[in-house]
């Protein structure tokens, strides 16, 4: 296994296989793709055996905020501690060491796993909000 901190295009076959496969992701095109990884100020994947199998990124100023999204592994890969890998290699990356809060959004059922990082539901009284496009 191995971390990796872009997506080489011989790995965007797999990037793409990994967005089908999470229900958030099912509609990125490849031009999207493109941009997404272009634009993300931090990018993590874990490549296995020659295989993307797990995916994370970063938008971030660098200060205050850093917003992690799309986390995803392969679903024949979960369970083998790729997903740790990736939010280990975030939290430890060394551009995001100053930042004073670092955010993502989850489905409920995975909270306990993001609370091993110390992310917390106390968010005080902010709610998501979302415009649509």
């Amino acid at each position: 296994m191995t971390v990796v901190d872009r997506v080489e295009p011989h790995h965007l076959p797999d990037l793409a296989a990994l967005f089908r496969s999470a229900w958030w992701l099912t509609d990125r095109t490849p031009d999207e793709t493109a941009r997404i990884l272009a634009e993300s100020d931090v990018i993590i994947a874990v490549v296995d055996a020659e295989r993307l199998v797990g995916f994370a990124r970063v938008l971030t100023d660098y200060a205050h905020v850093a917003l992690i999204l799309d986390v995803v592994v392969a679903p024949d890969s979960r369970g083998a501690g790729h997903g740790a890998t990736l939010l280990d290699a975030i939290v430890t990356h060394p551009d995001l060491q100053q930042v004073r809060s670092i955010e993502l959004v989850c489905q409920p059922d995975l909270v306990p796993f993001y609370r091993r990082w110390g992310f917390t539901t106390d968010v005080g009284r902010s709610l998501l909000m979302r415009r649509s496009g």
